[in-house]
């Protein structure tokens, strides 16, 4: 059996990746996907001390955020195209305003 601390190393390390993919790089697909990679370390700490405890509390609350991250990306990707439709850019330092 593979020690708890181990996935919680792995955790923050790509939590860590996620939180420098959103704060350096300005192309919003690549800030999607680190918010993902971001949300997807978060369930792996809920997994692991499931797994750990013996319960399935973690688990359960593993596929609520999962469902919130479809449809953040859902969204999200709607929201790219419609400003690139208008902009024909998508670049996060450009796009400073939602105007009609």
């Amino acid at each position: 059996m593979i020690p708890v601390e181990y996935y919680l190393g792995l955790s923050a390390i790509m939590f860590v990746i996620g939180a420098l993919g959103v704060m350096v790089r300005r192309n919003p697909l690549v800030i999607f996907m680190s918010v993902e990679l971001m949300l997807n370390s978060a369930n792996l700490v809920f997994v692991a001390f499931a797994h750990a405890y013996q319960v399935l509390d973690g688990q359960v609350f593993v596929f609520f955020v999962m469902t919130v991250a479809a449809a953040e990306v859902a969204i999200g990707l709607a929201l790219i195209v419609s400003i690139f439709r208008s902009k024909h850019n998508i670049n996060a330092d450009t796009v400073n305003e939602l105007k009609g």
